[in-house]
């Protein structure tokens, strides 16, 4: 620093030298004329680098003006009284715009700091905006800050979860204790410790996080933007983790009246059939052998499709709340569908349901439970929106490493802008959610079944067709 200084020094001297050759040597001027040049000179020095480079060169300039140019020449002094008076003048003048143009140009830096901050708090709070949910938000908030101030390194302390999050080295150890004590208080000012700034975050009177900045200097008006800006962001983030938290009751208490809902219409048909066969059993203790085990081999049926129905229910819930496990097996996809279709004889009724298999189909490692799961939701949903003389189809094949599945019906197919949502939970389009019961989550619950089997479960839908088709790995012994 000092250094420079020195460098600036000599060269405002040696301009001022230079002005003075040219005017005594090389051009024969009046003092006027070199009087008007000193100036110019001193003006430039002031506004480039400062003062105290422009009070120094007017001074030279006004021994040289003196010894050079003001009779007697070649003598520190003045014969001429009015030559005093030009002299004083001139001094005065050359200091006085000196000191103006290192004003402004004190202030113009100034002004191009408070634009340089303004736009920094501006991209930092841009960036916050754009935060993701990919990694704790303290962090990225930390890792933007230091990005656009750039700081060497910052630390950010929230007071109610006690977490700290730091970009940079050393780390928050050795200001642990003075985070967590600016923290706990709000209107606390700005101060050093240990290489850092340690500024306090609140809402309003209450105490939010602190912070820990180092590597660049800062006004305080800039560290309180800093500070606000950080605390909007946390309570953005703390506002959106209720909301968050808000949707996922709801959506669990929806999940729990639907599931209510759908057992208790579903267990009506089996409990209906099973409590008849009973009734007649008891009312008829005489009735012949054969058509006492037709009744008993109903109730038996019918109690097995009970147990399916709540293993199903239950197994929903699972799926809805946790990571889905896949158990393959060897089964056959023929057996399976026939199997869906004769557990849903009595939701099927009139439609004319069709099992398409091709001849001879190998037997492929899946989960048999979760497929019939899904194969239901997806024969529910087509017989759900077609009418009861339309016919559906359930097609299976194995091909190229593949085991695909399909449900067709030819319904009134679902428009282009819905089919991208209707694997979302708890969706149903806006032309059938006032006219067709359902949950909105048949299909979200065969989506997920297939992806666990590393599987896509697409829609292909135009007016009077629809088709979904499951596509799975094929592969005996593989992972899944």
């Amino acid at each position: 620093m000092l250094r420079r200084l020195s460098v600036r020094v000599l060269i405002s001297l040696c301009s001022v030298a230079a002005v003075t050759f040219i005017a005594y040597k090389a051009v024969r001027v009046n003092a006027t004329t070199v009087g008007f040049g000193y100036l110019l000179v001193i003006l430039i020095i002031a506004s480039t680098w400062g003062f105290l480079e422009a009070a120094l060169s007017s001074i030279l300039a006004t021994l040289a003006f003196n010894f050079f140019f003001l009779p007697p020449v070649g003598r520190f002094t003045i014969s001429d009284p009015q030559n005093w008076v030009a002299l004083s003048s001139f001094l005065a003048t050359a200091i006085i715009a000196s000191r103006l143009s290192a004003k402004a140009k004190a202030r113009a830096s100034e002004a191009i700091e408070r634009q340089r901050d303004l736009e920094r708090l501006y991209a930092f709070s841009r960036a916050m905006l754009l935060i993701d949910k990919g990694a704790p938000f303290g962090q990225q908030l930390i890792e933007k800050l230091a990005e656009n101030f750039d700081l060497t390194a910052a630390v950010l302390y929230e007071r109610d979860t006690g977490n700290f999050y730091n970009v940079g080295i050393p780390g928050p150890e050795n200001i642990a204790d003075a985070l967590r004590n600016v923290a706990a208080m709000i209107g606390h000012s700005p101060r050093a410790e240990a290489g850092y700034l340690i500024v306090a975050v609140g809402r309003g009177s209450e105490p939010l996080a602190s912070l820990g900045l180092r590597g660049v200097t800062m006004s305080e008006p800039v560290l309180h933007g800093i500070a606000n800006l950080v605390a909007i962001g946390l309570e953005r983030a703390r506002a959106q983790d209720l909301a968050q938290q808000v949707e996922t009751a709801r959506q669990s208490e929806q999940l729990r009246t639907t599931l209510i809902d759908a057992m208790a219409h579903e267990f009506k048909t089996p409990l209906t059939l099973i409590r008849a066969a009973t009734t007649s059993l008891l009312a008829n203790p005489g009735i012949p052998t054969a058509r006492r085990n037709e009744q008993l081999a109903i109730a038996d049926e019918e109690a097995e499709h009970l147990r399916n129905l709540i293993d199903d229910a239950i197994e929903m819930a699972r799926l809805d709340t946790t990571r889905i496990e896949v158990h393959p097996e060897m089964a056959n996809l023929n057996d399976i569908l026939r199997d869906v279709v004769a557990s849903m004889r009595g939701d099927i009724e009139e439609h004319p349901v069709q099992v398409i298999c091709a001849p001879s189909l190998p037997s492929t490692p899946f989960d048999k439970r979760l497929m019939k799961l899904a194969i239901r939701q997806l024969l529910d949903n087509a017989l759900k929106y077609t009418n009861a003389d339309t016919p559906v189809e359930l097609s299976a094949d194995v091909k190229n490493g593949l085991q695909i599945i399909e449900v067709s019906d030819h319904g009134g197919g679902i428009p282009p802008e819905e089919q991208s949502r209707i694997f979302e939970r708890f969706y149903r389009g806006p032309s059938v959610k006032n006219q067709i019961p359902g949950s909105g989550l048949g299909l979200s619950i065969a989506n997920g079944i297939v992806r666990a089997h590393k599987g896509e479960l697409r829609v292909l839908s135009q007016t009077g067709y629809t088709t979904f088709r499951i596509t799975i790995p094929a592969l005996p012994g593989e992972e899944m």
